[in-house]
């Protein structure tokens, strides 16, 4: 499913900025935020659908009803691409100098368009929330096995999400370049209704979690007991902390230790005297909450550094979906004979990632897990600070390219020319390159820290957390886009990259995802990994998932 829909997902996401600009008459800067701000509600979205998959849904059937929203928003947009009077009179052939002149996209034609796409995202958001732990949740975390099998999983999750990606920005992408968006839009709608049949043919496989209520209502429990017990000191010992010990915690329960971090929270478990108990009410759990419940919260607590830290990477990865796209528009894209579509460079760092996540997850773990004796070879974090630092690099380098390629320009008298540039698209692989790389240590080190660090009772709205990252980082680079504007006087603003300074704004963004990188070195040595107390589990309960799966840290 994952392969399918990602297929489907990305094929759209890299080729809209040409959608946009070509046909619904977009300028580019607002093709490239209009592009940004949906990508940032599509990773936004996710923090819903984990809500729902842990409260009220299980991971499974939050799949199929968020799969099947997206395949009507995807049928929407093939409506809207097959007939003409849906939407403007294209301008492709028009020279850049004179976009602005084009006729405009009306109101109802615009909200087709955005009804389409929001409810693809909002389809997406519930697979991307849910999925990945419904897949980890097939591990039985007390086998020793099956735990170091977790880490491969994540890894080879990002394959499929990889393979999907490459057949979506090279044959899909071809396919609306050559035979009509209206195919293209289409081929996403037949890929994403079969991507829920064939999750759907494996249901009666799945070992499906038990929604345990509301993790947000947990949380807010913990505060407002808190709150309530502020004048209370808190015991140095932890037994003396109220927590669940007996049979009525259940078998395969995830007793979490108390930790240093926030004691302030600790007043939520302090179990008040006969005295104070006889003249107020601390019944319930809005008054008394369990360590293994505090502990959630602190988790999140904790975490929430971790996710603005990686932020700036994916603001980053914002300008290789909307700006580099549009610098492959202006280039030689002719390899071998073929013509390439500019929506599939992307296949780069694809094609990269899909050669190293074996190697990665083959040759680098085992031998790091012998150095290090880490199930994983190095610690989630670690692997994402790998992916930042790379990110910096690939910023550096695309300046370097950019700077080239408008050199260009400049010295065959091309400037105004829509016609390509006497420079190969190639260029544009070491940028895109780098950060496939980047992105394969950090976005895998992201969901796998998350799902592995969270309680067992909100492993979803963990997942969905990761993507959170994607989300702010999008909404971010539009903001950006806007600011850089006004404050450089138009660095962007030219609807004409050949005039504009994209390279200024590739080395700003290098120079402050180097700034960002030292925030996160601080959040990493800051945060503190969970500890796990697990109780026994009697050897007659295999068929009470509650019982096998959650099972607590990796």
């Amino acid at each position: 499913m994952e392969g399918l829909e990602n297929m489907a997902f990305i094929a759209m996401m890299v080729s809209l900025v040409t959608y946009f600009s070509g046909y619904m008459n977009f300028s580019l800067t607002k093709s490239a935020t209009t592009l940004t701000n949906l990508l940032g509600t599509a990773f936004l979205l996710p923090l819903f659908g984990g809500f729902i998959s842990d409260t009220y849904l299980s991971r499974f059937k939050t799949c199929i009803l968020f799969g099947s929203i997206e395949v009507v928003g995807y049928a929407i947009l093939t409506i809207q691409a097959h007939f003409r009077e849906l939407r403007p009179i294209p301008c492709k052939g028009v020279a850049p100098s004179k976009m602005n002149q084009c006729e405009a996209a009306d109101s109802s034609q615009v909200a087709i368009l955005f009804t389409g796409l929001y409810l693809v995202a909002f389809g997406t958001s519930g697979i991307k929330a849910a999925l990945p732990s419904l897949g980890a949740d097939q591990f039985d975390q007390r086998d020793p096995k099956e735990a170091t099998m977790l880490s491969s999983f994540f890894n080879w999750l990002m394959l499929s999400i990889t393979l999907g990606a490459i057949f979506g920005v090279t044959f899909v992408v071809w396919i609306s370049d050559n035979q009509g968006w209206d195919w293209g839009f289409g081929l996403c709608t037949i890929a994403v209704l079969l991507a829920i049949l064939f999750l759907y043919m494996g249901k009666s496989l799945y070992r499906n979690n038990v929604p345990k209520g509301s993790p947000i209502v947990r949380t807010l429990q913990v505060f407002v007991a808190a709150i309530r017990n502020r004048n209370l000191s808190v015991p140095e010992m932890a037994e003396e902390l109220h927590e669940i010990h007996d049979k009525e915690a259940g078998m395969g329960t995830e007793i979490l230790q108390r930790t240093d971090q926030f004691r302030f929270l600790d007043r939520a478990a302090i179990v008040r005297s006969e005295h104070d108990a006889s003249t107020s009410n601390t019944t319930g759990q809005w008054n008394l909450c369990t360590v293994t419940q505090i502990e959630e919260t602190k988790i999140l607590v904790r975490m929430l550094p971790i996710i603005l830290s990686t932020v700036f990477m994916n603001t980053c990865l914002a300008q290789l979906q909307t700006f580099t796209i549009q610098q492959s528009t202006t280039m030689d894209r002719n390899i071998l004979g073929f013509l390439v579509p500019g929506a599939s460079i992307p296949v780069i760092p694809l094609v990269f990632m899909f050669i190293l996540i074996p190697i990665y997850d083959r040759l680098f773990v085992p031998l790091a897990r012998k150095i290090t004796g880490i199930p994983t070879g190095i610690r989630y974090l670690q692997r994402i600070g790998v992916g930042l630092v790379l990110s910096v690099i690939s910023m550096a380098v695309g300046g370097i390219i950019e700077t080239h390629r408008k050199s260009v320009a400049i010295r065959h008298n091309m400037v105004d020319s829509a016609d390509p540039l006497p420079i190969s698209v190639l260029w544009l692989g070491f940028q895109y390159a780098i950060f496939g790389m980047a992105d394969m240590f950090t976005l895998v080190g992201l969901l796998e820290f998350f799902y592995a660090e969270s309680s067992s009772g909100m492993k979803s709205l963990s997942t969905a957390i990761s993507w959170c990252s994607l989300a702010l980082g999008y909404f971010t680079s539009s903001v950006m886009v806007e600011v850089v504007n006004r404050v450089s006087g138009g660095w962007l603003a030219n609807n004409n990259l050949n005039r504009d300074k994209l390279n200024y704004f590739y080395w700003l963004l290098a120079g402050l995802s180097t700034m960002n990188f030292g925030v996160y070195l601080v959040c990493a040595s800051w945060y503190r990994y969970k500890k796990v107390e697990m109780k026994q589990v009697d050897s007659g309960s295999s068929g009470d998932f509650e019982g096998q799966v959650e099972m607590g840290k990796v």
